[in-house]
């Protein structure tokens, strides 16, 4: 009799949100997947396109927080990141406007808010025994996910119909968003790629590139607010990297200037979120299961069918690592002579490694950085309340509870 213990159906849990989509697929369906958006992400077209749209949100996020800073009003900084990086992973992803930061559209705020709390209720399956009886009789957290899930499905087959109506007879070679070159690619393969395998595709795209970016964004602040020093030094690099006219400081000019030249030049901002990535890694945890026996590096044995997680918020905090100041936010840790050096996928876990590592890694940073550099160009950030220590909610990614609460205070520059 084994002693092991039986691992976890990560599939069955995530199926009913995420269904065939690259999260919870396997086997041929996430190759399947992996290959049609390598590709994807690879092309020039999407990053030009996704630029635009970041720098877009950057600018109205922006706009937003200077109101609050005229009128010495306390913001909530994670529930505005999390709009922004929903806004923009939207129009990447779909080709559509959401405005959930402007909060003019009552449906799109309804699908967003469905959204995160699907995403809390399927995240809650893993310590809920019982869920399989409640989804049985409809009941409790089950009836409230399944009512989630009918709101995003409706949302979201919606738009694929719009989109194919809109596409229809058009030239689609130059099509931007990701839903839009999916639907050309389907168009060799229909049955395999039906509007459901579309849905399940770009949903897992949206928790990819809004919760992720967000929550990290999110911690990026803390973090900031926490090291006055270092959110001063990226304030630095930020008015050195981007050519600027004082006169024409607004944030349309500016934005416009955050080109891939400026952003590529911004080593201490790049390794100030990787710092921050190392403590508080957006996906704090991973499993994966042993599809064949083996022996891991340690001498261990593994047997085909054996489940095992890795902590990957554990991992940035061990000194055996990082070395004794691995508690200690120092993004001075990635520079050589002012120069950003990548640590190996294996140490630094944040977007994964081997086959499975993040194809959204450069979209990622690329986007937290010009959110980040507008952000920290015209606003210094204070916490509302500096005797309070954030913690985080439990969930897929780490979301930061109860909000980051913060005060915005114009920067002379």
């Amino acid at each position: 009799m084994s002693s092991r213990p039986a691992p976890v159906n990560t599939a069955s849990v995530m199926k009913d949100l995420f269904g065939d989509g690259i999260f919870a697929a396997d086997g041929e369906k996430w190759r399947h997947q992996r290959k049609l958006a390598s590709h994807e992400f690879s092309t020039k077209v999407l990053r030009e396109f996704s630029s635009v749209v970041f720098r877009t949100n950057a600018r109205k996020l922006a706009d937003k927080i200077s109101s609050a800073a005229t009128s010495g009003t306390i913001i909530n900084m994670q529930e505005l990141l999390m709009k922004t990086t929903m806004d923009s992973i939207f129009k990447v992803g779909f080709g559509f406007e959401l405005n959930t930061l402007s909060g003019t559209d009552e449906s799109s705020i309804q699908f967003s808010d469905a959204f995160d709390e699907a995403n809390s209720l399927v995240y809650h399956r893993y310590v809920d025994l019982f869920w399989k009886l409640k989804r049985y009789f409809n009941i409790g957290s089950e009836a409230k996910l399944k009512r989630n899930i009918q709101i995003i499905d409706d949302f979201v087959m919606k738009l694929i119909h719009q989109k194919r109506e809109q596409m229809n007879g058009q030239d689609n070679r130059a099509r931007e968003d990701i839903l839009s070159r999916f639907i050309i690619q389907s168009k060799t393969d229909p049955e395999t790629m039906n509007d459901q395998y579309l849905r399940d595709i770009v949903l897992n795209f949206l928790i990819a590139g809004k919760d992720t970016t967000g929550n990290t964004l999110t911690w990026f602040f803390y973090m900031l607010c926490k090291n006055p020093l270092v959110q001063d030094k990226v304030a630095l690099e930020i008015n050195e990297s981007v050519e600027w006219a004082r006169e024409d400081n607004n944030t349309e000019d500016f934005t416009a200037r955050l080109n891939e030249g400026a952003i590529d030049k911004m080593h201490y901002l790049h390794a100030a979120i990787s710092e921050t990535l190392r403590l508080y890694p957006a996906v704090p945890l991973d499993g994966k299961m042993a599809e064949e026996d083996d022996v891991l590096p340690n001498g261990y044995r593994v047997i085909k069918g054996d489940g095992m997680n890795y902590m990957i918020y554990a991992m940035g905090r061990m000194t055996y690592l990082w070395g004794e100041d691995a508690e200690d936010f120092r993004p001075e840790r990635w520079l050589v002579n002012g120069v950003f050096q990548q640590e190996s996928p294996y140490k630094f876990v944040s977007f994964n490694a081997g086959p499975r590592i993040c194809l959204g890694k450069e979209f990622a940073y690329r986007q937290m950085k010009i959110v980040a550099a507008t952000l920290i160009h015209f606003f210094r950030f204070k916490l509302a309340d500096e005797s309070k220590d954030a913690t985080y909610k439990t969930m897929f990614t780490l979301h930061m509870d109860k909000g980051l609460h913060l005060h915005a205070y114009r920067r002379s520059t």
